[in-house]
C-alpha cells in the first residue's frame, strides 16, 4: 500500500479508507466496532489507511450509514463584554431552543485566530456535525469560502457581502434600517441638528448603521458636516466623542452605533447639566439591559435576533432534508423602542 497517498480535500470518508486499504465498507466499519472479527493484518492495513487519510470516524458509530450526528456546530465570535455579551446570549438561547424543537442540538466550539478554520476542519474530519451556522459574515472571514470549498453544509448569520448571486442560505438584519428609523424618529421629533458616533472605518456593519443615519439626514435636506464621530466601541469613546461634538457643533440630538456609545454621550450630558430628553435626545442601538436601567430609559434599537435564529434553524431543516433545499435569503428589519432619552 502507497505510504503517500494525498488527503481528499473533502473530509475523508469511511468509504476512502476502504479504498485505500484494499477491503470492504463493511470490514472498515468493524475494523471501527468490532476489530476482534478481524484478522491483525487486516485490521493494521485499516488501521495505517484511516491514519494517512486522517480519518476520525462518526462520534456516534450507530449512525456510520447517513452518517447523521443530530448536531449543528457554532463557532462563538470572540468575547464581548457587557451589552454585546447579554445580545449574544439572546442569539444562542433561542438558537439551542428552536433547534432542540426540531430535533438537534448545537455543538459550540471555538478557533484559533491564527488559523480560522481549525475548529471547522476538526469537526469535518470527524463528521461530527451535520451542518454549521456561521456568524459574523460581515467580518470579512473566509469561512464561508472555506466552507464551499468542501462541500460542507451550512447557514449565515450574515448577507453574502459583495456576493449577490451566492447560493448558500443566510439570515441577516438590515441594520441600516435601524438607524434610519432611530434618525426619522428624531425629525419627527423636530430636530435639524442630528449627530452621528459610530465606530471607526473598517468596519462593514459599522458603515452601514452610519449609511442608515446618513441617507435620512439627506433625504430631509438637513446638514451632516461636522456632525459625525467615528470611535471606539466603549462608553469612554462615546463620552468624548459627545463631548468634542456639542462644543464643535451644538447638536441638539444624537444616533449612536451602540447603546455602549449612547451611554458615554448621556454621560456627557449629565457632567454638562443637560436634561436627556428634553434639552438634547438620545437613541442607541441595541436594546441592551442597561438601556432600560437608566432613568427614564434610552430610546434604542432592537434587532430580532431572535427571528433570525429561528429562521436559521428553518433554513437548515431546508437544507438537511432529503432532497435538499436552499432557502432564499432572508433580510429582517430592527425596531425603534421609544424610551424617555427622545
Amino acid at each position: 500500500m502507497d505510504r503517500y497517498v494525498s488527503r481528499p480535500v473533502t473530509p475523508p470518508t469511511l468509504a476512502d479508507v476502504a479504498e485505500v486499504a484494499g477491503v470492504s465498507r463493511q470490514t472498515v466499519s468493524n475494523a471501527i466496532n468490532n476489530p476482534d472479527l478481524l484478522r491483525e493484518d487486516t485490521l493494521a492495513r485499516v488501521q495505517e489507511a484511516i491514519d494517512q487519510l486522517g480519518y476520525l470516524p462518526n462520534r456516534a458509530a450507530r449512525n456510520l450509514r447517513t452518517r447523521a450526528s443530530q448536531l449543528i456546530g457554532l463557532c462563538l465570535p470572540r468575547a464581548h463584554e457587557g451589552a454585546r455579551s447579554a445580545l449574544l446570549d439572546r442569539f444562542v438561547r433561542t438558537l439551542v431552543e428552536s433547534s432542540r424543537g426540531a430535533g438537534y442540538h448545537v455543538l459550540l466550539f471555538s478557533t484559533d485566530e491564527d488559523d480560522p478554520f481549525a475548529g471547522y476542519d476538526d469537526l469535518l474530519r470527524s463528521t461530527a456535525v451535520d451542518a454549521f451556522i456561521v456568524p459574523e459574515t460581515h467580518l470579512g472571514n473566509d469561512v464561508v469560502e472555506w466552507l464551499m470549498g468542501r462541500r460542507a453544509k451550512f447557514v449565515a448569520f450574515g448577507r453574502p457581502w459583495g456576493n449577490p448571486h451566492a447560493t448558500y442560505p443566510w439570515v441577516d438584519i438590515d441594520t441600516a434600517k435601524g438607524s434610519e428609523a432611530a434618525t426619522r424618529h428624531l425629525i419627527d421629533r423636530g430636530h435639524t441638528k442630528i449627530a452621528w458616533i459610530g465606530w471607526r472605518k473598517g468596519s462593514v456593519l459599522g458603515e452601514e448603521r452610519r449609511l442608515g443615519w446618513a441617507r435620512t439626514m439627506h433625504a430631509a435636506g438637513l446638514p451632516m458636516t461636522g456632525l459625525a464621530s467615528r470611535v471606539e466601541d466603549i462608553v469612554t469613546s462615546g463620552r468624548a466623542a459627545a463631548e468634542a461634538l456639542l462644543d464643535e457643533s451644538s447638536p441638539t440630538a444624537f444616533v449612536c452605533a451602540t447603546d455602549a456609545l449612547a451611554m458615554g454621550v448621556l454621560n456627557a450630558l449629565d457632567a454638562r447639566g443637560l436634561k436627556v430628553g428634553i434639552d438634547v435626545a438620545v437613541v442607541g442601538y441595541g436594546d441592551s439591559p442597561v438601556s432600560q436601567m437608566v432613568p427614564g430609559g434610552l430610546t434604542t434599537i432592537r434587532q430580532p435576533l431572535e427571528d433570525a435564529a429561528v429562521a436559521l434553524v428553518e433554513a437548515l431543516e431546508s437544507l438537511l432534508s432529503f432532497p435538499p433545499t436552499i432557502a432564499a435569503g432572508l433580510m429582517l428589519e430592527p425596531k425603534l423602542i421609544v424610551r424617555g432619552s427622545s
